[in-house]
């Protein structure tokens, strides 16, 4: 019996090193800055995803990110639109001149067209993510918030600082 008392005396210690891990990694992310949003900046938005983002550097990101590597990702950001956004423009204007005979699956083809260009900028971003801004302590992600100005849902790239590990800490 009192080696069963010994292991679970071991196992409320282990219990409490996993909180006080837990604390520690919440205060770290309790010191990230706010994240950087990127709000699209075309004149075309189908299903809450813009042409095109902005491609001026913004200021909170100085001295974390050079501007001409910000740049470059917005322009494969923006290439990748450029390609695939005008094709789900033309889709939709064909599936609502088409809807009241085919009863509303006429847009099914533009909803597909625009989760595929969803899927290539998250994929775009996961490649820029595992080259460059992971090593940057930034992670970027296409995520969905709400507009400013009124009840509609945009996509955006977020940009998020992540916290750096302590490496004065044992493992």
């Amino acid at each position: 019996m009192e080696d069963f008392d010994e292991i679970y005396e071991e196992e409320e210690e282990d219990e409490d090193d996993e909180d006080e891990e837990r604390a520690a990694e919440e205060q770290l992310l309790k010191c990230a800055p706010e994240p950087v949003v990127v709000r699209g900046s075309g004149h075309v938005t189908v299903f809450g995803l813009s042409n095109r983002f902005e491609s001026e550097f913004p200021s909170s990101l100085t001295g974390k990110v050079a501007p001409e590597e910000f740049r470059a990702s917005m322009s494969r950001v923006n290439g990748c639109l450029r390609k695939t956004l005008p094709v789900n423009a033309r889709w939709l204007l064909c599936g609502c001149l088409c809807c009241c005979c085919s009863l509303g699956l006429s847009l099914w083809p533009v909803v597909c067209l625009s989760k595929r260009t969803r899927r290539s900028i998250e994929k775009l971003l996961e490649w820029e993510n595992s080259r460059l801004y992971h090593k940057l302590c930034l992670h970027w992600s296409l995520s969905r918030r709400k507009c400013e100005s009124s009840n509609m849902m945009e996509y955006v790239i977020l940009i998020e600082f992540l916290p750096k590990t302590p490496i004065l800490r044992p493992d």
